[in-house]
Parts: C-alpha cells; structure tokens; sequence
C-alpha cells in the first residue's frame, strides 16, 4: 500500500466496523448493520454519474426522443453491474487504486495512455458539472459569479475535512435530494404503459440517424463513464473494504445501478413531458431550458427540477474530481486518503484543489461553448470506454493479481461482448461523421458483421497457435473458503511480471489507434452540431 492510512477499522457514514471483529455467530441483523457500513462507494459511484452532463443528456433524449430511448438505460443495468463488480474485487484484493495496477503491471508507457485519458476526460466533466451549477443558478436569476465560486469552495470544504466518514455522510446527504427527481416525475404526467413498452421494445422515434447514434454514445457515456473505474477501486480501498466484505460491496453497486437507472428514467420522462406540454419536440437547447419549460405549466415542476440539476452538479463535481486525485496520487506515489487532513497529504488535496478553481475559472469565461462542451464530454467518454473496459479485462484476468478471485469464463464472455458493442457504435459515429450521407443502418449491419468475422478470425488463429505450440496448461491451487476470504494480492514488487503475446500488443495497439482516431472524429462531429 501507498498509504498507511488504508488500513484501519471501515469507517461508513452509517456505522463502523471494527477490523478485528469475528464473522462467528453473525445474526441478520448483525448483517444488515454491517451492510449500512459499507454503503457508499457503490452507490456514490453510480448516484455521481447522473451528474449535470447526464441531466443534460437524459433531458435531450427525453425532449427530442420521447421515451424512445428508454430501452437503452435498460441495458446499461448489467453493464454497470458486470463493469463495476470486476472494480470491487479489484479495490478490496489488492488494497491499491486502479491507476497504480496499470501503471505496475503494464508498465508507465501503457499506464500513462490510459491515466492520461482519464486526466483529460475527467478535467472536462468537471467543467461540465460547473455549466450545470450555472444553468441551475441561471433559473433562480443569480449570477454565475456568484454560485459557481460558492460551489468550487463547498466542494473543497467537503473533501478537505480530513474524515472519510464527514466525506461520505455529506455525499449521502446530496444523493438524498437527488429523490427529488421521483416526485418531479409523479407530477410530470408520466404514460407508464407508454414507458414500460419502450423499455422493453428498442426503437428510435424519427428512425434511426447519425445524430441518434451520437446520443445513444453519450447516453452510454454518461451512465458508464471511465472514471467510475478509478474512483469506487480507490474509494473501496480508501474505506479498508477487504475480500471479507465483497458481497456486501456487490449489493452496495447493485442498489445504485438500479438507482442510476431509475433517475435517469425519471429524467427522460419528465423532459419528455416538458417538450408535450410546451409544443417543442426536437428543439433541445440545455437543461437550463427545461426547467423553465417546465415552469410554463407548474410552479413547483422548474425549480424542483433547477434543484436536481444543481445537486447532481455537485455530486458528480465531487466524486469525478476525487477519482481524478485519488489516480494522481496512485500515479505518483503520494499520500492520497480522506482519512488523512490538508497538512498531512497537501499534494492529494492540492491536486483537487487545483481541478476544481481550474473548472470553475473556465465555466466563468464570457462566451465559452459551454453546451457544445457538454454534448462532446458525454460522447467522448462513451468512445473512450472500450480501452478503460479493456485494462480493467486484462487486470481481473491476472492470477498474480486475484488469484482465487479471477474472472469466471462467462464472466469474461459477457464482458467481451460489452467491449464488442461500444466498439460497435463508435465505430457507427466514425463511419457517419466521414461520410454523412452513409445509411446509418446498413452502416450497423457491415460493422457488426466485420466485428463477427474478425471475433472468428482471432479465435481461429489462436486455436491454430495453441495446436502449433502447444504449451501445457500452469497448473492452478484452487483456493476457497475461509482462505479466499483472507487472500490478499502480494506486494506488487514480487509478483511475476505481465508477458503480453505479438498478438495481444498488435491489438491494444490497434485499440489505441482506433480510438485516437475516433475521438478527433467525434471533436468534428460535436463542431458540426454546435454550428447545425
């Protein structure tokens, strides 16, 4: 560990547990007590990705979509599951952040391709939750200058307390407003039987165009953002969550995929109201405009909804910021722990510190593109996610690493296939943004097929690897019970290092190609918007 500080008693905002307590004779109660201790790196996760890009992103879905779109935040509930469950093992088998196992394990060079990623897209949402400070602040007629200085500060005053525990209960008492959004959607005149049939039948109101698919990106981008990786691996090693409590950590993550879906549900449907009732389907400005859409028809419906979008403004500020300066400090060997005050780790909380005016100073500029910036931000993590997808695979597949607690075979099946298909629609928008005049649907259909074919290729040529040089399989201790409970990664200076095969290295490099190129593309694509 990096950080002495990481190991200790779990300190939660809703009860301790001391690390020398004995699982013998444990009651349901006793478990239910220990449940509510753990609670929080899960749901935080999940709770801080419906931030001010995805209000903004949910809200132009609902206003130019309909509910159309809905079946899309269905699928994403096993992506986050199935995404964020291989971080929980990570975080409490190895005791150390997600930036510093890339780093450790694949060497600086591939470390910095993705942290840096992560700087840059992380810097950029944080500026997205100040736009979404300004738009809520521009309801009420203040001032940006005001709020958003206001916000930066509370937002330091928050993290810099020096308790992981006053962190965490002010980060509960933010997502305890954000259930605002299930009255807010109560009196948005919701058509349950039109919701339930969109959940479950996929369409795309006004048929399927380029610019649905860079929303369906974002809208993917935004509910499963590559931060979220760094920050719950951190948070969970930062609260001293150990194997002993993964299953209370997998129920933690699994309550707040649910609960990220059903807000941004809420949102869709209440934007989807907004536009009905006002006459101005198609015609998304930013979430600003909803609520004062929605203010046309009630008095409370606009500033309940100014309300949501200011708090997940804060909240996701929050928790993007600290996954940003938890892998600095990973990424540079420094103290970085909530439990530790200003004095004793000024680096970590420099770094954030820094993050926070740097966003907030950029929001303030007079005529900054500041929707543009939202919609590029979304889509970008949505692009960027199949290389985070990736390293995460790689590291869940490493014995030195878990051990008894690698992936199982269909895990890794089901997680090959969730890369499969962010490459799919990214490869989609790359196609549609070059040559505009594509049909977006055979489009899908070639790519789909090409990524097939290519899927039976790889397979093919590593079977006729494996006859060619057949290598026995190393052999495998099973570990279970108790002892898989206690095992913990070694020091990351003893383990044997990573040997990546001509093939694996010609695909990452391949994926890191791709994607650079798909980001540039995604930059013209956002510029055409904005101009359109």
């Amino acid at each position: 560990m990096l950080d002495s500080a990481h190991l200790g008693d779990i300190e939660g905002a809703f009860g301790r547990v001391s690390v020398g307590d004995s699982d013998q004779g444990r009651t349901l109660k006793t478990r239910l007590l220990t449940l509510l201790a753990i609670l929080g790196p899960g749901i935080i996760v999940m709770v801080g990705d419906n931030d001010a890009g995805g209000v903004a992103t949910y809200a132009q879905a609902g206003q130019n979509y309909g509910y159309s779109l809905l079946w899309v935040l269905l699928l994403l509930i096993p992506v986050l599951i199935v995404n964020q469950e291989m971080v929980v093992r990570l975080g409490a088998v190895t005791g150390v952040g997600h930036a510093r196992l890339i780093n450790e394990r694949f060497g600086r060079g591939w470390g910095w391709f993705s942290v840096g990623d992560l700087f840059l897209l992380n810097f950029l949402t944080i500026v997205t939750e100040f736009i979404g400070v300004s738009l809520a602040a521009a309801y009420f007629g203040v001032s940006k200058y005001i709020v958003v200085p206001t916000a930066a500060v509370a937002l330091v005053a928050i993290m810099a307390s020096g308790s992981f525990r006053r962190w965490e209960r002010a980060m509960f008492v933010f997502i305890a407003i954000t259930l605002l959004q299930i009255p807010m959607l109560l009196l948005s005149h919701p058509q349950w039987g039109a919701a339930a049939q969109a959940f479950v039948v996929p369409g795309i109101k006004g048929g399927l165009s380029s610019d649905a698919v860079l929303l369906i990106i974002a809208i993917v981008g935004t509910t499963v953002a590559p931060w979220q990786l760094f920050f719950q691996q951190s948070n969970i090693v930062d609260k001293r969550i150990t194997p002993r409590f993964i299953s209370y950590e997998r129920a933690d993550t699994t309550i707040g995929a649910f609960v990220v879906v059903i807000g941004a549900a809420a949102l869709v449907m209440t934007a989807d109201w907004a536009a009905r009732s006002t006459g101005s389907e198609g015609n998304f400005g930013d979430a600003g405009d909803i609520a004062r859409l929605l203010s046309a028809h009630s008095s409370v419906l606009g500033p309940v909804f100014a309300i949501v979008l200011l708090d997940a403004s804060i909240v996701g500020a929050a928790a993007v910021t600290l996954a940003t300066s938890y892998a600095f400090g990973d990424v540079f060997g420094l103290k970085h722990s909530l439990h530790r005050g200003f004095a004793d780790a000024k680096p970590f909380y420099v770094s954030y510190i820094a993050m926070v005016a740097a966003a907030a100073g950029i929001v303030l500029i007079p005529g900054a593109p500041l929707g543009l910036i939202t919609t590029a931000v979304q889509a970008l993590a949505g692009l960027l996610l199949p290389s985070a997808s990736v390293f995460l695979l790689l590291l869940c597949n490493d014995r030195e690493v878990l051990g008894p607690w690698v992936n199982r075979r269909w895990l890794n099946v089901v997680a090959v296939f969730i890369v499969a298909v962010l490459l799919l629609l990214s490869g989609i928008l790359m196609a549609t943004t070059l040559f505009p005049d594509l049909d977006v649907v055979t489009v899908t259909a070639y790519l789909a097929a090409g990524i097939v074919i290519l899927a039976i290729l790889a397979v093919g040529v590593l079977k006729w690897l494996q006859r060619r040089n057949p290598r026995a399989p190393a052999p495998v201790t099973v570990i279970d019970g108790p002892e898989k409970m206690s095992w913990r990664m070694p020091p990351l200076a003893l383990l044997e290092p990573v040997t990546w095969s001509a093939g694996t290295k010609l695909g990452m490099l391949a994926l890191r190609g791709y994607l650079v190129v798909g980001a540039i593309l995604l930059i013209v694509k956002a510029v055409q918007l904005g101009g359109g």
